[in-house]
């Protein structure tokens, strides 16, 4: 067996910041494999390692008997909601007074984007409301109602005013569950810019979208007068948001679907038959993921066969032409699906737990299976640890940024010690 990895240059050594050294695990990796990249592009420069039974390659060891790991041959962490900050106390108490089950499904936080980056993870997830003409999510209706109640309704969550200028929002609940890292998208992406400008050689990063378009609705189905009704995601919202997500990061930091498609009739023929790229050829960039189905689905994908010219890949089902990423939460009662879409080729983001539950009763059945199906992007709420005394934590099997994927991987890819 071949042992080598590619030769980017240690992040610690780049920056004083001690939590680089996780960065500079992703190279870490041994890599083996049988199928061809989805990219023609050359191989970069290697470097030789030592590992137990391996015997260093010659010089034309590499192209002879091994191939670069390819993006669905490893799994990463990533985390769920990645913006959201904790409501605030008194809020939530009202909320729970009300709806005690919902209080404590949103009882959960993140640390900033860059932190949790700086921290190993690799995919992240963004929720976007459209706001063009700006100030629609400026006024939540939760502090006013902690006031009314005679409580503190603690401290502003908008101090720069951002949310009054036009554009992306980003949030989770509107008027409830207002409270992000970053308010507005152009503020999220301007975070992962500088990180990447931070690390270049990066693994590439995985940011799932939500189009939130849902109003709050009562108990008669009826949207309640309180709460903002969010505008609809039609065609001109998409372009705008495709439009931003180029301007912010560059098109030369985004893998696209044209990218991956390449000159293959559709971008599901391409991942099937041809693969995903070699992790080596996309360092640095980021893919983005719509996770939308039903009619925002279609508006994406109309008039764009195949995703030709878009931004986004899509969580579509296997058989239609724009089909390459599947987005399936379930990793118990859908883990055998799950695993066979990834042997399939498809790229599979699940999760590890969801609405706290694990994080309360500190049962691991679920995470265990999310990282045995080899879904490739595994969210969890607790990649830093639980907050309620169980000690549920969610890391990958072994530790580390990255990890061999258990179902796709050759057998000779493995970490280096």
């Amino acid at each position: 067996m071949s042992c080598w990895i590619s030769s980017t240059r240690s992040q610690a050594a780049r920056s004083p910041r001690s939590s680089r050294r996780l960065v500079f695990m992703e190279d870490r990796l041994v890599v083996s494999s049988t199928r061809p990249s989805a990219f023609a592009s050359t191989l970069a420069p290697v470097l030789l390692v030592a590992c137990g039974g391996c015997v260093p390659p010659g010089p034309g060891d590499v192209e002879a008997h091994s191939e670069p790991l390819r993006l669905d041959q490893i799994q990463v962490l990533g985390s769920h909601n990645s913006y959201k900050l904790a409501i605030e106390p008194n809020l939530l108490s009202l909320l729970a007074a009300r709806r005690p089950e919902v209080a404590a499904s949103l009882d959960y936080a993140h640390p900033p984007l860059a932190e949790q980056l700086d921290g190993g993870l690799r995919k992240l997830e963004l929720d976007v409301f459209h706001d063009p003409e700006g100030g629609l999510y400026a006024d939540p209706s939760g502090p006013r109602q902690v006031s009314a109640a005679g409580l503190d309704p603690g401290p502003p969550h908008d101090p720069a005013g951002e949310l009054l200028a036009p554009g992306f929002k980003v949030l989770h609940v509107q008027d409830i569950d207002y409270r992000s890292s970053c308010l507005t998208l152009a503020s999220c992406l301007a975070e992962l810019r500088a990180w990447s400008d931070e690390n270049p050689g990066h693994l590439p990063i995985v940011v799932t979208l939500n189009a939130k378009d849902a109003p709050i609705v009562g108990d008669d189905g009826e949207p309640e007068p309180a709460y903002v009704v969010p505008l609809p995601f039609d065609t001109a919202a998409f372009a705008a948001l495709d439009a931003e997500i180029v301007e912010s990061l560059g098109r030369d930091r985004l893998l696209l679907p044209d990218d991956v498609r390449g000159d293959s009739e559709t971008l599901e023929e391409a991942v099937l038959r041809r693969g995903w790229p070699a992790v080596g050829e996309v360092r640095g960039r980021f893919l983005f993921v719509l996770d939308e189905g039903g009619g925002k689905l279609e508006t994406y994908v109309e008039g764009h066969p195949s995703l030709r010219g878009r931004v986004l890949f899509v969580n579509a089902e296997p058989g239609r032409p724009e089909a390459a990423f599947r987005i399936v939460n379930d990793p118990i009662g859908r883990g055998e699906e799950i695993r066979e879409l990834v042997r399939r080729g498809y790229l599979v983001r699940t999760r590890a737990d969801a609405d706290t539950r694990e994080a309360r009763s500190g049962e691991t059945a679920r995470r265990d299976a999310a990282f045995a199906t080899g879904a490739h992007f595994v969210s969890t709420d607790y990649a830093f640890g639980s907050p309620f005394g169980t000690g549920y934590r969610v890391s990958l099997p072994g530790g580390g940024v990255v990890r061999c994927n258990p179902v796709t991987a050759q057998s000779g890819c493995q970490l280096a010690e």
